[in-house]
């Protein structure tokens, strides 16, 4: 065997190459780089004290720096003493974390979940949920595989359903005129859908736009989709974090579930509990018995089996402390309402020191938005402006992340952005 082996040592280097015609990769073209992680890269480059990043969508505290909650080190605390083993979840995820979800998205006194109708499935955070949903409707949904999303919605929402073999069409939503909701443009698109559709719909804090309903409109919505027999599928990645108020940002799915829809609904833990990197999410079904539900919950184990096996088991365990204790449930409530009102502090800021900097345009919507970002109505140009001779970040559309706002920083990006739209930059 040894003298086997060392021929072949000589030999393997003179034929193994790396770059070149040999390359069995050598056809792989080059993807475009991704536009919110390329802001981010740009702005890790700049050397310049005064620099800002506002495209990443992660909450930051009134100094710039990641914040964890307070409620998740107390979670985390509580579980360290509890010594708790590191095994396996089962493919759906921890039960006591699911059925805490489901209860926080649909609320306590929810039908569906008091007679058992609803199913519900672990993810990895909100896009694993989005995923899940995609590959069980594109496989199980009896009617139109077309799902219908906001313009513009978020940038990975298009790529996932068309991985998932759903066919992605889009619906009018945001006004540029008016940097508001295109309502009438809303209205007249679903209306145009073929019957039995699916459509997609931000819950609360519209991403990237900032931009959502009002409950009454939310009930025009959802007369509509009942009409065309539309299949709504939520996408709750803020609850808590755009208003303050988790009941609050749950008005249109619990609505739509008293109205009778059968939702399916997506939810995030990344935003309103600050577990970005621990992944923790929830995917949802509303059914019509038991029976039935217990029929999809065996669909989706055979969904989710060959994409990744089972979840995560820490940042569930997390979650599930601080929804199942009374406490706990209360400390993040607060902390989740801080976050959201120091957004909402730095709106107005930013509102008032345009207005009186006389910043030509109509600024009320930076106000009017909820959640963690804004459309503020910049153009490409003027983006570029910032990011080259101001140093501040944010994506070509000039979407903003308001979390990246603060005491220290938002008067210079007032003053940047003035001399940007006077084209004094």
């Amino acid at each position: 065997m040894q003298a086997i082996a060392r021929p072949l040592a000589r030999i393997a280097p003179k034929h193994v190459r790396y770059a070149g015609s040999l390359s069995v990769w050598s056809t792989v073209p080059a993807g475009p780089p991704d536009p919110i992680l390329g802001v981010t890269e740009a702005f890790k480059a700049d050397k310049d004290p005064r620099k800002i990043n506002l495209g990443v969508g992660a909450y930051r505290d009134e100094n710039g720096k990641p914040y964890v909650l307070n409620a998740v080190k107390k979670a985390e605390e509580t579980l360290a003493k509890q010594n708790p083993d590191k095994e396996y979840l089962p493919i759906t995820g921890l039960p006591e974390f699911t059925a805490s979800a489901a209860k926080l998205a649909y609320g306590a006194d929810s039908v569906p979940l008091k007679e058992g109708r609803v199913a519900v499935t672990q993810s990895i955070s909100g896009t694993g949920a989005l995923r899940i949903g995609g590959a069980f409707l594109g496989r199980f949904y009896p009617h139109v595989k077309t799902i219908y999303l906001p313009v513009p919605s978020w940038g990975n929402h298009t790529p996932i359903f068309r991985d998932s073999g759903l066919e992605v069409k889009g619906y009018r939503y945001f006004d540029k005129k008016t940097v508001g909701l295109d309502f009438e443009g809303l209205k007249e698109d679903l209306r145009a859908a073929p019957e039995k559709a699916i459509v997609l719909l931000h819950a609360c804090a519209h991403n990237p736009t900032g931009v959502d309903p009002t409950p009454e409109q939310w009930k025009e919505i959802s007369d509509i989709i009942k009409e065309k027999q539309l299949f709504p599928f939520f996408d709750m990645a803020y609850q808590g974090f755009a208003s303050g108020n988790t009941t609050r940002d749950a008005f249109a799915v619990r609505y739509f579930v008293e109205q009778g829809h059968q939702v399916a609904v997506s939810q995030s833990f990344a935003k309103n509990m600050g577990l970005y990197g621990e992944r923790v999410g929830a995917f949802s079904l509303v059914t019509s018995s038991p029976e039935e539900r217990a029929r999809v919950d065996s669909q989706l184990k055979i969904v989710i089996r060959p994409m990744y096996s089972n979840p995560p088991l820490h940042g569930a365990r997390i979650a599930s402390t601080i929804l199942r204790d009374e406490q706990l449930y209360g400390l993040w409530e607060s902390e989740v309402k801080h976050m959201a009102d120091r957004i909402i502090q730095m709106r107005d800021r930013l509102y008032d020191n345009l207005v009186s900097q006389n910043t030509p345009g109509e600024w009320n919507h930076i106000k009017k938005q909820i959640g963690m970002f804004s459309f503020t109505g910049l153009t490409q140009p003027q983006t570029k402006a910032l990011a080259e001779k101001a140093h501040i970040y944010m994506t070509a559309d000039g979407r903003i992340s308001m979390a990246g706002l603060n005491g220290k920083n938002i008067d210079y990006f007032s003053e940047s952005v003035s001399k940007a739209v006077k084209g004094d930059l």
